[in-house]
């Protein structure tokens, strides 16, 4: 092992000096610790349904501008009379939502959202500041 000097104040240990290799290690390791410990609590929270995996394609089509709860229901495999009627909405205005042609009152977004079981913010239609709703 690399040579490591201790400083000592009144007797105990107050800091270490060591060569920067051992230091640029030490700092690779931890990170690497980190990672290893990052990985096994999102396993988990996966294992036990706390946090879904979603595939790539549901979130491209809603960065590539397509409607976050069309996107979202279809991923679900729901109709939309099934999302409609378990957000307590008409299909008409789901419809509307998913074209469009209605933002959606936040309550009813809410409802949508919790049908789908996301947040509310998955599924907020954020257009491009050049295209208009």
């Amino acid at each position: 092992m690399s040579k490591v000097q201790l400083i000592l104040k009144e007797g105990q240990p107050e800091y270490a000096v060591l060569p920067y290799e051992l230091y640029t290690q030490l700092l690779e390791d931890a990170e690497m610790l980190q990672d290893i410990l990052d990985y096994r609590e999102a396993k988990a929270r996966i294992e036990s349904g706390d946090e879904e995996l979603i595939p790539a394609h549901v979130t491209f089509s809603i960065l590539d501008g397509e409607n976050p709860v069309k996107v979202w229901r279809e991923y679900r495999r729901l109709s939309q009379q099934e999302l409609a009627e378990a957000a307590g909405i008409s299909a008409a205005y789901l419809s509307q939502i998913e074209t469009g042609k209605r933002q959606g009152k936040t309550a009813v977004l809410q409802a949508i959202a919790r049908a789908l079981n996301l947040d509310l913010d998955d599924v907020v239609y954020n257009p491009p500041p050049d295209e208009e709703m």
